[in-house]
């Protein structure tokens, strides 16, 4: 019994430490954001490669997983609501639910699948092997030129590529409601105006900006942990990504919470 309260303990403290690291890199991130030499130089061209490592690439995969899985999701939908009679809650569904809550979790899902883990293990390789001590010997700001553009690409990869998402999800509202109840096409956008929320893209937004910023930071401090064994990189990236996943949980817990007020 004594063991696993000392168990407990311990863990509790760990976690208390992880946390108030994370936060404080986060705040030191932050603060960066507002510096006018993150935009311009090399950090500026660190940022741009970041952006089209994150959201460029995966272009291609991403394209196809929306369109099988959003055409998949709309159509199942749309017959369901058929079948009860609910084609009254058309606009609700696809904005309240498909736009808001699925696009951007599951366009997080995939970016963090690709690229959470591989950044975890970059940061990690490079304080493994002192890279990070030699930018510092040379006064160069690692947070600034390395962390800063990770971060904000994550940002703006999570919510550009939730719009292309969201923007291909509705094309396929629009074909699945031409076929299953012979919507035309001013009916389906005018459906669609009258059920979106200003309060919802708020919230949209504020939530694909979080995802990212997290799936982003939480892999950085991850890599940040390794220790100066070979072997502590895959047990860094495995908690990194456990981190991950349990953020975006968490950050979707709060938003849905959010809404219902």
């Amino acid at each position: 019994m004594q063991s696993f309260v000392g168990y407990l303990g311990k863990a509790a403290i760990n976690s208390t430490k992880s946390m108030q690291g994370t936060f404080s890199l986060s705040f030191q991130i932050i603060w960066r954001i507002f510096d006018k030499y993150t935009y311009s130089g090399p950090p500026f061209n660190v940022l741009i490669n970041q952006i089209y490592f994150t959201a460029v690439q995966i272009l291609p995969l991403f394209l196809t997983v929306s369109v099988v899985i959003g055409s998949l999701l709309v159509s199942m939908i749309l017959n369901i609501l058929k079948e009860f009679g609910l084609s009254d809650y058309l606009g609700h569904i696809i904005m309240g639910f498909v736009v808001t809550e699925l696009s951007p979790f599951l366009t997080v899902l995939l970016i963090a699948l690709r690229s959470s883990a591989a950044m975890n293990t970059e940061i990690a390789t490079m304080k493994l092997n002192k890279e990070l001590h030699a930018l510092e010997a040379f006064h160069i700001d690692v947070i600034s030129y390395l962390f800063l553009p990770r971060v904000l690409s994550g940002v703006i990869s999570v919510v550009l590529l939730s719009g292309i998402f969201s923007i291909i999800v509705l094309a396929s509202g629009f074909v699945s409601s031409k076929i299953i109840f012979g919507m035309s096409l001013e009916a389906y956008a005018n459906l669609l105006l009258k059920s979106a929320a200003i309060s919802d893209m708020i919230i949209l937004l504020i939530k694909c900006s979080t995802f990212g910023f997290f799936i982003t930071i939480i892999p950085i401090r991850s890599g940040l942990n390794v220790s100066e064994e070979l072997t502590s990189i895959p047990v860094a990236v495995l908690n990194g990504m456990v981190k991950v996943f349990n953020a975006i949980v968490i950050i979707e817990v709060l938003t849905l919470i959010a809404r219902s007020f």
